[in-house]
């Protein structure tokens, strides 16, 4: 009988290391493998760039064929890390289980080197050379002895927004759930002693809106993201700056806004590029629909509106909606197919729109009788249905 207890322990302890083994085995890693020649006996780090500055995971010292290899446990979300030989650094974004290759030679290996296995990878090392480029054009600027201060400032003024136009089309607005995108948000240039974020989301709206525009997609993509939480919380505070900004241009409505007809007009341009204005819809019942299609429930609520729009668009009624999502491109795709006016307001909850109308909320919306005149909002309907056919 004790032979069997211990047989029994025995059996236990085996199978308990086995289920270990297996759950070892089973733990996704990336790896990160290639050759840095012209690197022999140079310490070669993988380094974890988390919110807190960068951290040390892995070292590797080369030998003369410079090859490395490296192993990490796969991140939940969109991760980055950089391989660094003193001041050379190559940036890398992991996202699951990739196996990224890098070939590069010391000691031009942040100018010049291949990466392939991600296309995230590829995507930051062009943006890594275009921020190279960046760089060299407004250290010119900065020197050169033909130029003043404010000819200097104004230069660089121009030379930065070309760039970041060009980044915001091509890279951010693009596909802003991926990890490229948020890397371009943080790209920095040097600029007399200091360290300057290109887009910088605390005293700029318009690079508060590409701020917003990528954290509103990560909390969608990766919700529980700590880097999504913390793009939330940049927008959130440049949106509080901008506002203080902006606040006392806010209080009042202008008196040449507010027409005879008792309506407030809104003037903005629709998804096929025409301006469109609200009282020039006059002779026709209008529903004033404020909505942001990122918000929940988006799709369901524009299904219905379809059905009304639908039942009695031919006798005399309109919808004029007001986009306010923070991204431009994004509001085109969900409008393309939409048949009635749809227009895009830039300014996103910051719209002095908003206030005018006093909307404290989205999505909510007005009916405009044929003559311009504002009837009732949202919360005084009880039946959309029978309100429409009153003013018709």
């Amino acid at each position: 009988m004790k032979n069997k207890k211990v047989s029994g322990l025995l059996y236990t302890a085996v199978m308990g290391v086995a289920v270990l083994s297996l759950a070892s085995c089973a733990e996704k890693k990336f790896r990160v493998s290639g050759t840095i020649t012209q690197a022999k006996d140079s310490v070669l780090y993988l380094e974890n760039m988390s919110l807190n500055g960068p951290k040390a995971v892995d070292s590797v010292k080369l030998d003369e064929n410079g090859e490395f290899e490296f192993k990490q446990k796969a991140p939940e979300a969109p991760e980055f890390y950089r391989l660094r030989i003193a001041n050379q650094m190559v940036n890398l974004a992991v996202d699951s289980t990739e196996n990224i290759t890098v070939k590069a030679a010391y000691p031009t290996m942040s100018a010049n080197y291949e990466v392939s296995g991600s296309e995230e990878c590829i995507k930051i090392r062009d943006l890594a050379y275009m921020q190279l480029e960046l760089q060299t054009h407004v250290a010119a600027i900065a020197n050169s002895s033909s130029l003043g201060v404010q000819a200097v400032e104004d230069s660089v003024a121009k030379v930065l927004e070309v760039y970041k136009n060009k980044v915001k089309l091509n890279y951010i607005f693009k596909e802003p759930m991926k990890a490229y995108a948020y890397y371009a948000l943080f790209q920095t240039i040097v600029l007399g002693n200091a360290n300057i974020l290109i887009f910088n989301p605390r005293s700029s709206k318009d690079d508060v809106k590409v701020f917003a525009a990528v954290a509103t997609s990560w909390d969608t993509y990766f919700p529980k993201a700590e880097r999504g939480l913390n793009l939330h919380n940049i927008a959130i505070e440049g949106m509080k700056n901008v506002r203080i900004l902006e606040n006392n241009a806010r209080q009042t409505i202008s008196a040449d806004k507010v027409q005879v007809a008792g309506v407030i007009d809104i003037a903005l341009t629709d998804n096929h590029g025409r301006l469109r204005k609200l009282t020039d819809l006059k002779g026709k019942v209008v529903l004033l629909d404020f909505q942001a299609f990122a918000a929940e429930g988006s799709l369901k609520r524009i299904m219905m509106m379809r059905d009304i729009y639908n039942k009695y668009h031919d006798r005399g009624f309109e919808i004029y909606q007001v986009s306010f999502d923070p991204e431009e491109h994004f509001w085109k795709t969900k409008t393309a197919a939409l048949p009635w006016v749809s227009v895009w307001d830039g300014n996103g909850t910051r719209s002095a729109v908003l206030s005018q109308y006093n909307v404290q909320t989205l999505p909510t919306f007005f009916l405009i009788d044929r003559n311009n005149t504002l009837q009732k909002r949202d919360a005084q309907i009880k039946d959309l249905d029978a309100e429409i056919e009153a003013l018709l």
